[in-house]
């Protein structure tokens, strides 16, 4: 081999090794990508059952039903839509109707019930998302003085 086609076989090696670190890191983002959803949104998309999602906005007065064990169902609104939610595990100890919430996880197979598993609730009576907050004022809904935290 001559000097121009080592320095060739050379550059041609790291250009492949940099394509395959690009393509391992891409892969390994896409398999974690939780895309973000209020409920007015869900009602203009089709998702396909299992697929992650951030779902978030109000938790609905009068929805939130116990069940056995841990097992927890309750309904996410936008006052436009709502989602019924299930969720198995601890709520956070700043839960509650009326507030902000956002909870991730997959529609169930009938697509019906998203089936939560992560939910993460405001931090104070001034906190929601930004995300959430965002969503809820282009739809036209009032957030009675919140403000959102950036």
């Amino acid at each position: 081999m001559t000097r121009k086609q080592k320095r060739l076989a050379v550059i041609c090696g790291g250009v492949g090794f940099i394509l395959a670190a690009v393509l391992l890191v891409m892969f390994a983002f896409s398999q974690s990508v939780a895309y973000f959803y209020v409920p007015g949104d869900l009602e203009k998309t089709t998702l396909a059952p299992g697929t992650r999602i951030r779902l978030g906005g109000l938790v609905e007065d009068g929805s939130v039903k116990r069940g056995e064990g841990t097992t927890i169902s309750f309904v996410v609104t936008d006052t436009i839509s709502t989602v019924p939610v299930s969720y198995t595990g601890i709520l956070p100890d700043l839960f509650r109707e009326g507030q902000g919430v956002v909870a991730e996880g997959a529609f169930d197979a009938g697509g019906k019930l998203f089936v939560a598993d992560t939910v993460l609730a405001k931090h104070d009576e001034t906190y929601m998302p930004k995300d959430v907050a965002d969503r809820l004022k282009a739809q036209g809904v009032s957030l009675g003085g919140k403000e959102t935290i950036r």
